[in-house]
């Protein structure tokens, strides 16, 4: 798998424009984008941080994974998003590998990126997502 760098951290919110006030308030970051993934049953907002992207997630459904993430969790950290050259080839590679996979096919996610998550249980409990953007 060939991965560029950290694409974002996707952080689990329950009220994003409190949270874009945090970000904005306390650490001088300008939110450059707020968009609404349908799909996933979230609201988002992102930061630019040198290369790497902060993205706050907010639910907008009680059912979505966010919404039940923060609910057993409460909010923080989601996942980590890797930047990689060719997301069908790495999702095919990282179960070759003996990854689980949460998307076995790449999705549609926030900034027209192709998006394919690999499930905590065989990622030493982190969840991450694999980016692409074409």
């Amino acid at each position: 798998m060939k991965t560029n760098y950290i694409e974002h951290i996707g952080i689990a919110v329950k009220n994003l424009e409190e949270s874009i006030k945090f970000y904005e308030n306390i650490f001088g970051l300008k939110c450059y984008a707020t968009e609404e993934v349908k799909e996933q049953k979230v609201k988002t907002a992102f930061f630019l941080l040198g290369q790497t992207k902060i993205e706050l997630l907010e639910p907008t459904d009680a059912e979505s994974a966010i919404a039940k993430f923060i609910e057993k969790k409460g909010e923080g950290i989601h996942h980590i998003a890797f930047a990689v050259e060719n997301i069908e080839v790495s999702l095919k590679e990282a179960e070759e590998k003996g990854i689980q996979l949460i998307d076995k096919t790449p999705r549609k996610g926030a900034e027209g990126l192709d998006i394919a998550f690999l499930h905590p249980k065989s990622t030493a409990g982190v969840l991450m997502e694999l980016c692409e953007k074409k």
